[in-house]
């Protein structure tokens, strides 16, 4: 197997990168094979908190995330080895006890909202994409993914968007586009930017120049 193809989206929370993720999966899904990793998944193990203590972890700050972990997989991932990825349990606040087996794939499509922000997740990544959506918009799919899917008041998430959602958008995901070799306003709406970006995969799968 060739070395795979490996993409970032970053972006703020429900700016449309799981969406974008999808839609390239689905251009390639009858030639390459496509995995899609979350970083979410990669929120550290908190099992050792009481509910409480979990409840107050800021989940939007980098160090809420084991990144050592996820670049370990994924270098095993591109090395041609299996993994065994780590699940994230959204109602208990913590790392749950089920793990996803993968197996290598053509192109890796790493999706969260700090795969910009930290260096050694940069220097795995052959393509590097930014999200760009207006914040009205984010907050109002966040509200609704997270009552809807993940267990969460009203209250609660709006609680979490201004005391630290927003800020620290401001203070690390924002600033992380700079790195980004692509900026896609709107999402997974946006056409034209996927086809360019599905185009340039295929150069890169393919060993051409576009």
């Amino acid at each position: 197997m060739n070395k795979p193809v490996i993409i970032g989206i970053a972006g703020g929370s429900a700016s449309g990168k799981t969406s974008i993720a999808r839609r390239i999966k689905d251009e390639f899904s009858d030639e390459k094979s496509v995995l899609i990793i979350r970083q979410d998944d990669y929120y550290k193990d908190q099992s050792n908190l009481t509910m409480e203590e979990r409840v107050k972890t800021n989940y939007d700050h980098p160090f809420a995330f084991d990144n050592d972990l996820m670049v370990e997989q994924i270098k095993l991932l591109a090395a041609g080895q299996n993994i065994d990825k780590p699940t994230y349990d959204y109602v208990e606040h913590t790392r749950s006890s089920v793990t996803e087996r993968l197996e290598p794939a053509d192109v890796i499509i790493l999706e969260g909202l700090f795969v910009l922000e930290d260096e050694k997740i940069r220097d795995l990544l052959n393509i590097k994409i930014y999200v760009e959506t207006a914040a009205d918009i984010r907050f109002i799919r966040r509200l609704i993914r997270d009552v809807n899917e993940r267990g969460r008041t009203l209250d609660s998430v709006v609680n979490q968007y201004v005391n630290t959602v927003r800020v620290m958008h401001d203070a690390f995901i924002e600033p992380s586009k700079r790195y980004a070799d692509v900026i896609i306003p709107e999402g997974g709406h946006n056409a034209v930017a996927i086809d360019l970006i599905t185009t340039k995969i295929s150069s890169v799968i393919h060993n051409t120049v576009v």
